[in-house]
């Protein structure tokens, strides 16, 4: 074996350990890798036509696969009691979807209430169109148009959102709808073209409470709920 061999072979020696010692060794105990087809398969694919909602409102959040079931008389705890209408609903919803997540509705519903009275006042028919079901958003363009005609604007600001309340849930066919009571205060005032406020209040803060249903179809991959109604106790 002459030198040229025998460097060779150090070399080559010298690389594999320096591989191993990197990349390291298997145990048998790796994580395999992550899949983005199975994420995107349990959360949902993305559609690109909605808009995600702050904190992925209106969209559920997959429940842990260790998570054991909570025993029924506790499943709503903090929510409504054992027996109710709203039990049974949203019994009938979980059953029909288990990613299904109430409290996670809730919090990203107060932020699509939020998006979703600002848009309307500041006549963002974009955001509006991938919020609201086809009907809802007909209704909200209307009066957009009609301020448009009588070159009115609205000035919106919320002050604070201070309840948001489930009230109703129900199974229909495939379709879940969960009603949320939203208490709040905000300062709203509606301008014509002179700067003359015509409606409403530039300074005083108004106490709010507005009935809102949201839909979603069960069968669908789309995790995104849409607004279907509206109501106010004011």
């Amino acid at each position: 074996m002459d030198i040229y061999t025998i460097i060779f072979l150090a070399l080559a020696v010298f690389i594999f350990l320096r591989l191993r010692s990197v990349l390291g060794q298997r145990t048998g105990n790796e994580r395999p890798p992550f899949d983005r087809t199975a994420r995107n398969a349990l959360g949902g694919a993305p559609d690109k036509n909605v808009v995600t909602m702050p904190g992925k409102v209106i969209d559920q959040a997959p429940v842990a696969p260790t998570a054991e079931p909570a025993p029924p008389s506790d499943r709503w705890k903090g929510l409504t009691e054992p027996g109710t209408a709203l039990a049974q609903g949203l019994d009938a919803i979980v059953d029909k979807d288990s990613t299904f997540d109430p409290r996670h509705f809730i919090s990203g519903a107060r932020g699509a209430y939020e998006m979703i009275v600002l848009a309307f006042a500041n006549g963002d028919r974009r955001a509006l169109r991938d919020l609201l079901s086809s009907e809802v958003y007909e209704s909200f363009d209307a009066a957009i148009k009609d301020r448009e005609k009588n070159e009115q604007k609205t000035e919106t600001r919320f002050v604070s959102i201070d309840k948001a309340e489930l009230v109703g849930a129900e199974l229909r066919d495939r379709t879940a709808q969960l009603t949320i009571r939203f208490v709040s205060q905000m300062i709203s005032a509606t301008r014509d073209k002179a700067g003359t406020i015509v409606d409403g209040s530039a300074d005083k803060v108004a106490d709010i409470t507005d009935i809102w249903t949201f839909a979603r179809d069960t069968t669908s991959r789309d995790p995104n709920w849409k607004l279907v109604g509206t109501g106010s106790a004011n």
